[in-house]
């Protein structure tokens, strides 16, 4: 029956669409999965907080289970605010500040992301390649399938939220997958998670089918 399926949402990583879930497996007959799209932020400076409550509503079930990437984990814990989800899972993401990277804090501190150029943000994988140097460089080709977010105001405005984000401590009721090799967010800043060796930021790609068997599990 319909009614007893379990029910869940899908928020992928910072300008990146749906597609990056393709490689995701799970029984139809359990789950009905359901994949955002990136809204566009009423401006720059709409509060990390407003933005998620217009993508909660977009939530049509009690009780959905809520699976964000990277910068998208940050928003499902944000929509976790204005929902009562089963459950929260975030994949190469972070619980709280506390475990952005130093190299992140610095350019949060120097306000240095604001002298990158808008029409460079634009091309979303020039701003990776600068703000994280050869691991970028070796990405282009994947980021140039998955990336296809170009708006300019949702670009500076998610970029701003990641490194501003004001969760000071993790929440309850929180899953969190993360890779041994995670050049992005490195888990040596990263506390109580499930790793997957070998894991890249990118692992959602890599690593489809021992996600979708950690999510079953915790889900069981």
């Amino acid at each position: 029956m319909e009614n007893s399926k379990t029910h869940i949402y899908f928020v992928p990583g910072l300008a990146a669409s749906s597609k990056i879930f393709e490689y995701l497996q799970f029984p139809e007959d359990k789950f009905e999965l359901h994949f955002f799209e990136w809204l566009l932020p009423i401006s720059e400076n709409e509060p990390i907080e407003a933005y998620a409550l217009r993508m909660s509503q977009l939530v049509k079930e009690e009780n959905p289970v809520l699976v964000g990437v990277s910068f998208g984990g940050i928003i499902v814990q944000e929509m976790s605010k204005h929902l009562h989800p089963k459950k929260v899972i975030l994949i190469s993401s972070i619980k709280s500040n506390k475990e952005l990277p130093k190299r992140l804090k610095v350019i949060q501190k120097t306000k240095i992301y604001k002298l990158f150029p808008a029409h460079a943000i634009k091309n979303i994988e020039g701003f990776f390649k600068y703000a994280f140097g050869d691991y970028a460089k070796k990405r282009v080709k994947i980021y140039k399938e998955y990336l296809s977010v170009r708006d300019e105001t949702y670009l500076k405005w998610a970029i701003y939220n990641v490194l501003h984000w004001n969760q000071k401590k993790p929440m309850e009721n929180l899953i969190h997958i993360h890779g041994f090799d995670d050049e992005i967010f490195p888990i040596k800043h990263i506390k109580n998670c499930i790793t997957i060796n070998k894991g890249t930021h990118i692992m959602i790609l890599q690593k489809a089918k021992k996600i979708s068997e950690i999510i079953i599990d915790s889900l069981n």
